[in-house]
Order: structure tokens, then C-alpha cells, then sequence
């Protein structure tokens, strides 16, 4: 049993997704449905976040409402495809701040090596959510959580689109504690490291670069 991970299985996310993974979807229509499910996910994904009350007057009265107390999170898209779910989530997390993590696998070792890191300066105040389309392996991720750690935000969570058992596994062996999120789990890695039934390479069908 995989404890780290939550499927979100809301209907609307699984139709939006079984049209992505077909092979004829353009990307115009990739871009878009990843979007439109990307905010579904920061849904599920924000739900247990903490609040407060402020005191506001509503036409009629004075009350105390609630509001969020903790500082806007911070989304971290891992370069290039995270940025399709970065765009999702920030239609309904305006004020969210925004970081960049680059990283691109090794074809002989399968490793993830780092290009970029820019993160917001009081990234130790707000709670931060990675998102990357595609958790195959789990060596991006597993890199990208260790490299986040060493600027202790406030809690990390892992948002993708389609997980393979392997990288959920992956990031429970090497970090429990931060909880994923995915549309699907799918079956299974093949022999090059793609997920599959899968939808080929996420960052190729967003950008048409393939």
C-alpha cells in the first residue's frame, strides 16, 4: 500500500485526463486540460489548509469570517512541464508565490542533474507544493524535495498528474513525511522510464516540440 499517495479520482479529473492521454490530442487542447485539471488538483490539494478569523462588514453587519492564516503558499514547478500545472493552480491561488527548480534526467544513469533553483526569499515561512506532470522514476522528485529541504519551508507537498508505482515509491522510501498527489497511478515504468499507459512525454505535448 502506498500511504504517501492520494488519487484524485473526481470524475471531471479522469474525463479531462482520458483525453489528454490520447494520441491526437494537439496541444493547444493538451495545454488546456492539463490547466483546467491542474486546478482541480490545487483544490484537493490546499483543502487541509489552516485558518483564522478577520473581522469584516457585510452590507448588513459586522462578523467575524474566515480567512487564511498562514502566508500564500509557494508553487514550485520543476522546469519544463511543471509549468502546465503551475498555470492551473495559479488561477485559483493568485497570490501564490512562484519558484523554479531545473532539473533534466541523465539518459545513461537516469539521474537527475540541476540547472536552475530560484525560489522566493522567505520560502521558510510558507508551505510549499512541487508539481511536475509525470512522477516515473521518482528521481527528479526525490532530488527536487531533498533541494527544497535545505531551505526548510514550512511543509512540502508533491502534486503530478499520472504516478507510476516505482516513483511513488521512490519518494515513500526517501521521504514519508511529504504526501503525493496524482490524477492516476498507472501500471507500470517501461524500459526506457516511461510510464505507462501513460501520455507519452508530458513537456513534447505541451509545447508541440516533438
Amino acid at each position: 500500500m502506498l500511504s504517501n499517495l492520494t488519487v484524485v479520482d473526481h470524475p471531471l479529473v479522469q474525463t479531462k485526463l482520458t483525453i489528454m492521454r490520447q494520441k491526437d490530442t494537439k496541444p493547444p487542447e493538451f495545454r488546456r486540460l492539463l490547466r483546467e485539471i491542474s486546478m482541480l488538483l490545487a483544490y484537493e490539494v490546499t483543502r487541509d489548509t489552516k485558518l483564522t478569523t478577520a473581522r469584516i462588514e457585510t452590507p448588513l453587519t459586522a462578523m467575524d469570517a474566515p480567512v487564511l492564516a498562514d502566508k500564500d503558499p509557494c508553487i514550485i514547478s520543476i522546469l519544463r512541464a511543471g509549468n502546465g500545472i503551475l498555470d492551473g493552480m495559479l488561477d485559483l491561488m493568485p497570490t501564490a508565490r512562484v519558484g523554479h527548480i531545473g532539473l533534466y534526467r541523465d539518459p545513461a544513469t537516469l539521474t537527475a542533474v540541476e540547472y536552475y533553483f530560484k525560489v522566493p526569499q522567505d520560502i521558510s515561512e510558507r508551505h510549499v507544493i512541487i508539481v511536475d506532470p509525470m512522477l516515473a522514476t521518482g528521481n527528479s522528485s526525490v532530488a527536487a524535495v531533498g533541494r527544497i529541504l535545505e531551505v526548510n519551508p514550512l511543509s512540502i507537498k508533491y502534486v503530478c498528474l499520472v504516478a507510476a508505482p516505482e516513483g511513488v515509491k521512490a519518494m515513500l522510501e526517501h521521504y514519508p513525511a511529504v504526501p503525493v498527489f496524482a490524477a492516476a497511478l498507472d501500471s507500470h515504468l517501461n524500459d526506457h522510464s516511461y510510464i505507462v499507459p501513460g501520455l507519452g512525454d508530458a513537456g513534447d505535448r505541451l509545447y508541440g516540440t516533438k
